[in-house]
């Protein structure tokens, strides 16, 4: 008989203090390999700890059991909470933010040079060779949260090898079919832009117009206006949508009323707050914004 996964609260690492920067799992302990191709960690990180930045040669998969945190790449940042994961790809290089007192569970995902992504069989499409935020389904949710938090032993059980084979099927095609959700906020590399962006991201509601923003840049609106279109491809106003849009995720995963939220993003109605979601994303404030946190086993 296979055994029981070890419980959470006799596994999990004690919480970091408030403002940590810590570094990544080790590579050593945790990297998956072909014969161990998922891996499983847990960490407990409290609020404005840093994740120093780090790559590796396999894909990760983070999911906020509690908590809200925000991944950063070179080119993009973003927002995951309870009810979401982010993938990211093998070798780009990444740091996590925690935004509220979180409980992250992080799985690496062996790779090679025929397979890109979570699925049994060669990926051929280019998405998962990005970063992208994916919907948490129900039993993804159930089976993260009955992964061992441990690195693999060296020596299994025939059961033991058995259960982590069918454990690891199930999570990876639960990831392949995850649907993407549009939550990533694009980063340029400009660094007039990148500060007014950082600034933007750190204070999404603090300045309405673009020629506010710019002031402190030194330059002009057009050309911040036409830094964003050839860096970024879209406008000002609609990356700041975005970044109101990330910012609502924080705010709904705090169990705030859609009002609430609608009038601290500035939003005179929350209708008008619910138009600018369902535009964004294809459905209801109340339904994008559904979370549904890891269940311990």
């Amino acid at each position: 008989m296979a055994r029981p996964p070890p419980s959470a609260s006799a596994t999990a690492p004690p919480k970091t203090r408030r403002g940590a920067s810590v570094p990544p799992l080790d590579p050593q302990r945790h990297g998956p390999s072909p014969e161990h191709p998922l891996r499983a960690g847990l960490r407990r990180l409290a609020a404005d700890t840093e994740v120093q930045p780090h790559g590796h040669a396999w894909a990760q998969v983070a999911l906020s059991a509690t908590g809200v945190i925000r991944v950063t790449t070179q080119r993009s940042t973003y927002l995951v909470p309870p009810s979401r994961a982010v993938w990211i790809p093998p070798h780009e290089e990444h740091a996590i933010t925690v935004l509220e007192d979180a409980e992250i569970r992080v799985l690496y995902i062996h790779q090679d040079a025929h397979c890109v992504g979570p699925g049994l069989v060669p990926e051929t499409g280019e998405a998962w060779r990005r970063c992208r935020v994916l919907e948490v389904s129900d039993l993804l949710r159930e089976l993260v949260a009955h992964l061992p938090e441990h690195p693999t032993p060296t020596r299994q059980s025939l059961d033991e090898h058995r259960r982590e084979q069918h454990l690891c099927a199930l999570v990876l095609d639960e990831l392949r079919r995850a649907p993407p959700i549009p939550l990533g906020v694009a980063l340029p590399q400009d660094k007039r832009l990148l500060a007014l962006c950082q600034a933007v991201l750190d204070d999404p509601t603090g300045q309405v117009l673009l020629p506010d923003w710019a002031k402190a840049t030194g330059a002009s609106p057009r050309t911040i206006a036409r830094l964003f279109r050839s860096e970024l491809g879209t406008t000002f106003g609609q990356w700041r949508q975005q970044v109101l849009l990330a910012r609502a995720v924080t705010l709904a995963a705090q169990n705030k009323p859609m009002h609430v939220i609608a009038s601290e993003l500035g939003y005179t109605s929350a209708s008008a707050f619910s138009a600018m979601v369902t535009r964004c994303v294809g459905s209801s404030p109340r339904h994008f914004f559904a979370s549904k946190p890891l269940r311990r086993p």
